[in-house]
């Protein structure tokens, strides 16, 4: 596996490396040459609780993406304090709770070698991030990539890598997602993402989707955020070869369904439909 694992990433482009190469240094691919770092999070603190096993590398680690807020959320940080890049602001939204309990998760239903820290990915830092195949990106409905950002963004995505958005909701925030997605690739479609795609099909099959809410559902009973447009989408934009490079999870709240998903009070159902389709992303990402 550990050996497939690198010839894939090498016939998809990431580094532009020979199969044997990626084979004999993965962890070189997988780890990067970025240290860990933790940062203060709306939420949580991403220094905090670290596992003890936190610096020993993987050949897989759960990426999340660093980035500018829109102009409507640029107060919207932990006690007002801080800038994007230190934290505090919308996209440590779960930071990083959330993304360990991902991380757990691939360790125990798959065969990846799962890192059990996650990573902050800056684009702004050179090519650090061709080095993560697979990027989760959180509450993308108040991001504003930079031109260059997008740019970046673009060419990590045609080089072989995935990302993943979640956790956005209504259509005051899909019309923000947008504007920074179509700086990165304003000739591809956004297009729902049909029954029978690999994707729902990689690990479990998920004909029967359903919306998954956050963890407010505990308070409110509903699992939708926002009355203007209340249906959950699950959305991608596709290469050339017919790849899902972004996936789309809109009007839902896959992350707060794993990061709860042993929160009394919070439903198993919910739970359960957010841990298949990580896993079948994640699979996806690393097999296409």
């Amino acid at each position: 596996m550990r050996y497939l694992l690198g010839a894939l990433f090498a016939r998809r482009g990431l580094r532009q490396l020979g199969a044997a190469v990626a084979a004999l240094c993965l962890v070189g691919v997988a780890y990067a040459a970025m240290p860990w770092r933790g940062y203060p999070g709306i939420e949580h603190d991403g220094n905090s609780d670290l596992p003890t096993d936190y610096m020993v590398p993987a050949e897989w680690t759960f990426a999340r993406l660093m980035y500018p807020p829109y102009d409507a959320y640029r107060n919207y940080r932990f006690g007002g304090r801080g800038d994007w890049t230190q934290g505090y602001t919308t996209w440590t939204i779960d930071y990083p709770q959330g993304d360990r309990h991902i991380s757990e998760m691939v360790r125990r239903l798959t065969v990846l070698d799962a890192r059990s820290v996650e990573q902050p990915v800056n684009l702004d830092d050179d090519d650090d991030v061709f080095d993560w195949p697979w990027l989760y990106a959180v509450e993308v409905g108040t991001w504003d990539l930079t031109d260059e950002q997008a740019a970046k963004l673009r060419e990590y995505l045609l080089r072989g890598g995935f990302l993943m958005v979640d956790d956005f909701h209504g259509l005051e925030q899909w019309a923000v997602f947008v504007e920074s997605m179509r700086r990165v690739f304003p000739d591809r479609p956004i297009v729902e993402i049909p029954n029978n795609d690999q994707i729902f099909h990689t690990f479990w099959d998920l004909d029967d989707r359903i919306q998954v809410p956050g963890a407010r559902f505990m308070q409110t009973g509903l699992t939708y955020e926002e009355t203007s447009d209340p249906v959950p989408h699950w959305r991608g934009i596709y290469d050339d070869e017919g790849r899902i490079v972004v996936a789309i999870c809109y009007n839902m709240d896959l992350g707060d369904s794993v990061e709860h998903s042993d929160t009394p009070g919070y439903p198993e159902v919910f739970s359960a439909q957010g841990m298949r389709t990580f896993i079948n992303y994640i699979l996806y990402s690393m097999s296409h």
